[in-house]
């Protein structure tokens, strides 16, 4: 039955799936900064397109950028010293080198071969969208402005892409066919990976930049740590999708386990933004400050650059749920939540699944009662479960 199961078109998945918001590969990386600002999608993929012998317009989406892009590329320090300059350049210098990452699919391959791509390394599936009396290319060209930048419709037609969550969704609403492998845990699994991505939380956030685009293709997170190997939180790329460029300010001035706070709460918190002015200046980088204003339409950043404090360090507490509050010193009311997800090694595989569903994540971190880091759980991991289980029947 499982074997069934799999068999379904990937069309199956692509019910109800919006068209893809795409850019040509002769945007720039301001024309993506303005397009993901004007989206409430955390994606743009990035189309090559090129005329064919029989004068048909032939397009392919090469790759997929996002705010993390965009953002660590400004962290950097040569763009540091001239933002404007560093939005003028190609999109190419953001766009994920590995073309594996995004990968084109019929409508009609089935389910086992969309696993099989991601297990290869595929983040992103890109199928078409099959035409229907309600759609057409039309909606599309009422959707998007047209421009150089801009692309309309794809070799005449609309796309969506299906992604790791897709998949396990799909899998969970007829999780029954793959019994008794749901109610296993991690532990008997083995699929808990102690190769994980970690910085200690007194670190530079700007040594993470490595990490957080790494943790960005691996569709994981980077974990703050004490001296001790416990668990305190994450920088995630998924929240910093929900910042703007202003935050390379803070990636190049904050420690690590600032910057968690800095990203992890709605908007930077007062203090931190004027621990950020105050090193700025130390460092000679006001003109960075002034190049913001004018590129940003976002105030956070700005509205608390009038005065300066000195720096107070934080402290955290753990709560018996699994999340993490954090108390700080720096404010009497910064008492927040961080976003880290956690499940431990007992947790069976349809518990994991679940909870990272339900948080819109694609990994758990695995902690120990002590809250010693045990390693990472991915949808990744999930899916090469279940295909080596087909094997075995």
């Amino acid at each position: 039955m499982a074997v069934s199961f799999l068999a379904r078109d990937v069309s199956d998945l692509c019910l109800g799936k919006p068209p893809l918001r795409s850019l040509s590969t002769a945007a720039t990386v301001a024309d993506a900064l303005a397009a993901l600002k004007n989206t409430d999608e955390s994606f743009i993929s990035v189309w090559l397109c090129c005329e064919h012998e029989k004068e048909q317009e032939l397009c392919r989406c090469v790759g997929k950028v996002c705010m993390v892009d965009v953002i660590c590329y400004l962290s950097k320090e040569d763009n540091l010293l001239s933002p404007s300059s560093a939005l003028n350049q190609p999109i190419s210098v953001i766009l994920p080198k590995d073309c594996s990452l995004v990968v084109h699919l019929q409508p009609s391959s089935s389910l086992l071969e969309a696993i099989d791509l991601i297990l290869q390394g595929a983040q992103n599936l890109v199928v078409p969208i099959l035409p229907t009396k309600r759609s057409g290319v039309s909606r599309r060209k009422q959707h998007l402005k047209a421009s150089s930048t801009v692309i309309n419709s794809h070799n005449g037609g609309e796309f969506c892409w299906l992604t790791q969550e897709d998949v396990i969704r799909f899998l969970l609403g007829s999780i029954g066919v793959f019994t008794p492998l749901p109610a296993l845990s991690l532990d008997s699994l083995g699929i808990i990976s102690s190769d994980v991505l970690a910085i200690d939380y007194f670190s530079p956030a700007s040594s993470a930049v490595g990490a957080i685009s790494k943790s960005l293709a691996q569709q994981t997170s980077v974990a703050i740590v004490d001296s001790d190997g416990t668990f305190i939180g994450e920088i995630s790329p998924f929240t910093l999708a929900c910042c703007d460029e202003t935050v390379a300010a803070a990636i190049a001035t904050l420690s690590a386990g600032d910057l968690m706070a800095y990203i992890d709460c709605g908007g930077p918190p007062e203090d931190l933004v004027r621990v950020v002015k105050a090193r700025l200046k130390e460092k000679s980088l006001e003109k960075m400050l002034q190049e913001y204003t004018v590129l940003s339409s976002c105030e956070s950043l700005h509205s608390a650059f009038s005065s300066s404090s000195d720096e107070e360090s934080p402290t955290r507490t753990m709560t018996r749920s699994g999340r993490y509050s954090r108390s700080s010193s720096y404010s009497a009311r910064m008492v927040r939540k961080a976003e880290a997800i956690v499940c431990h090694p007992k947790s069976s595989l349809i518990a994991v699944m679940i909870q990272a569903i339900a948080h819109r994540v694609n990994y758990l971190w695995v902690i120990e009662d002590d809250c010693s880091l045990v390693g990472i759980v991915t949808f990744s991991d999930m899916l090469k479960v279940f295909r080596e289980h087909l094997e075995t029947m």
